[in-house]
Parts: structure tokens; C-alpha cells; sequence
């Protein structure tokens, strides 16, 4: 697996701010900025102690960890002149379907007053170089039958699809009034190691197997998604940063992220059942509602300006995230 090829010494000693570390993506995002080099500083609301940057000791240590809530933009504001911040990497946001619909207001209040508090702070501060704010493919309207491009309007109908349609439609606003260095990123379902939300298709089926037990589908196991590996999530972040600081996209521009191999849930739950030599069989509840029936993101805006591209495979991916849960589940 060849690395992305990184700017000799663009991460050296450069203060970053990331909000949401203690998030899956923001974990393994924050472990790679401290290998480039980068003074990382966290925002944090609540301690997760399990989160991937939490529990190892010698990575929190190599922190510095700011209490506080986006959604305060003085708290922010604080953070980014104290600490003197650079860049920013904007990930802190509520990231689940179903909590979303069962408590919209909140999901709206962090998603989208979030984003607007965070800019307003950045754009009183300036310091700030390049800021990287998080979107998912979930802002795109649905269009079943053909992969999303980055022209496909933004229109989500549920109430977690329209936070990040919304914060993404905040971001460029922001962007193109102010001339902020923003850049988004339009990423598909993140899996990887950290993740403990159980309900999430990669973690719980990993969980039962090691258990010995049938792996549970909520749906009828035919939603299509673009499952998209959490350490080249984080490279594409770094990636995209080190773009915006060289002027190679313009200010409010987005990229989609994707190992273009999307698939079914059986079709993954199966994948990960072999790979675990596993012979037990999902159970399949087909009790999914408010959810996109199928979702694909084309990625080539990505590969051709930036030279991105993925640094696993989807097989490499799912080994490195079961060794992962294995470790895990060995320690507990």
C-alpha cells in the first residue's frame, strides 16, 4: 500500500485544529497528522474515553485538548488565536441516520450551527489558512441509477441528509462571499477500526462473528453504499488541505471521496463472514426506514486534480479493520 505522496515539511510543526477527533475519522485523521509531524489541538465537548484518540495514552498525550463546543464561537474563537491554528479540520458533527431521526433538532443544531459558528470564528481570525469541512454524500439529492458527482445538487430529504446538505451549503457560502480558504469533503460510509457504534453494519457484524453469532441486518440487506476505509479518509483530509495551501482549487470547492466499489450490505456481510471464516449466516430484520435506498459517489474530480486515490484495497481494508476488533476485543 504506497502512500500519498506528502509535501516535504507542509506539516512540520503546523497548528491544526480538528474538531470531532473523538469521532472515527477524527481518531485515525489526528494519528496521521502527528506522524506528519503536525501540533495537533483537539476541541472536545464530551470525553469519550474509548475513541481511538483517547484511549492510547501516548497519543492523548501528544495533544493538546481544548474543552469545548463548536457550536460556541467564542469557545473557538479562543482556541484558534490561543493556539495560534493554521488549518482546520471541521469533522465534529452528529453522524447517525437513525439518531438523526429520532432527534432532529439536535442533529440540526450540531450539524449545521456548528459549521456556521465554526466559520464565523475563522473568518474573525486571521490566522487561518485552510479550513476542510466535512460533508457526506448524504447532502446529494437521490439519484439511484448513476454515481453522484459533484454536480449533483445538494437536496437531502431526511433529517441527517439535510444537516449536510445544509452545512455544505454554509461552507460555500462562506467561501465565495468572504473568499475563506474552504475546501469540503463528500465522503461515502466510513468503517475502520475505533468505530464502536455497533449498530453500524461493519463494527456489529464483526462484534457477533467474534461472538459467535449471526450477524444482524436491519434492512432487507440490498441498500447500496460506497463503504470507504477511514485511514485513506484521513489521508484525502490531509490531502485536500495541502491542495488548498498550493492554490490548486478554488475557495468553496468540493471533492467526492470514494473507492468506487460500492455493494449491498449481504454483499459486504459476506465479504467480511469469509474473511473471518465464519460460516454463520446474517439474520435479516428488513426494518430499515428514512434511508437512501442506493448510493455511489464518482470520484474522478478527486483523482484527476489532486492525484488522489486510495491507499487500500476494499480486502486489505476489511483485514486491517478485523485484526483491529480482534486486538480490541483481546484487551476488554
Amino acid at each position: 500500500m504506497e502512500d500519498l505522496e506528502i509535501t516535504a515539511g507542509f506539516w512540520t510543526d503546523r497548528p491544526v485544529l480538528v474538531t470531532g477527533a473523538t469521532g472515527l475519522v477524527g481518531g485515525w485523521l489526528v494519528k496521521r497528522l502527528l506522524r506528519a509531524g503536525a501540533s495537533v489541538v483537539c476541541l472536545v465537548r464530551d470525553w469519550a474515553p474509548a475513541s481511538v484518540v483517547l484511549a492510547d495514552g501516548e497519543l492523548r498525550d501528544s495533544i493538546s485538548i481544548a474543552r469545548g463546543d463548536v457550536r460556541s464561537r467564542s469557545a473557538v474563537e479562543r482556541v484558534l488565536g490561543e493556539y495560534e491554528i493554521d488549518t482546520v479540520m471541521h469533522l465534529a458533527a452528529q453522524t447517525i441516520v437513525g439518531v438523526a431521526a429520532r432527534n432532529p433538532i439536535s442533529t440540526l443544531d450540531t450539524n449545521i450551527r456548528g459549521t456556521w459558528q465554526l466559520l464565523e470564528a475563522c473568518r474573525r481570525s486571521p490566522a487561518v489558512k485552510q479550513i476542510v469541512i466535512a460533508s457526506s454524500d448524504k447532502a446529494y439529492q437521490d439519484q439511484p441509477d448513476r454515481a453522484y458527482s459533484e454536480e449533483t445538487p445538494l437536496a437531502g430529504v431526511n433529517p441527517y441528509d439535510v444537516s449536510k446538505s445544509c452545512a455544505d451549503l454554509v461552507a460555500q457560502s462562506y467561501a465565495h462571499t468572504y473568499g475563506m480558504p474552504i475546501a469540503i469533503t463528500r465522503c461515502g460510509n466510513f468503517f475502520g477500526g475505533g468505530d464502536l457504534n455497533w449498530s453500524r453494519i461493519v463494527p456489529g457484524t464483526i462484534r457477533s462473528i467474534l461472538r459467535g453469532q449471526p450477524p444482524v441486518i436491519r434492512s432487507d440487506g440490498r441498500f447500496i453504499r460506497d463503504y470507504f476505509y477511514v485511514e485513506d479518509g484521513a489521508a484525502a483530509y490531509m490531502l485536500l488541505a495541502e491542495a488548498l495551501a498550493g492554490s490548486k482549487v478554488r475557495h468553496g470547492d468540493a471533492f467526492n471521496f470514494s473507492a468506487e466499489c460500492p455493494m449491498d450490505v449481504l454483499t459486504l456481510v459476506d465479504r467480511i463472514l469469509a474473511l473471518m471464516s465464519s460460516d454463520l449466516r446474517p439474520r435479516v430484520l428488513n426494518a430499515a426506514s428514512n434511508e437512501i435506498r442506493s448510493q455511489r459517489l464518482n470520484s474522478q474530480k478527486a483523482r484527476t486534480m489532486l492525484g488522489w486515490r486510495p491507499l487500500f484495497t476494499m480486502e486489505d481494508a476489511l483485514r486491517e479493520t478485523i485484526d483491529w476488533y480482534r486486538r480490541y476485543f483481546a484487551a476488554v
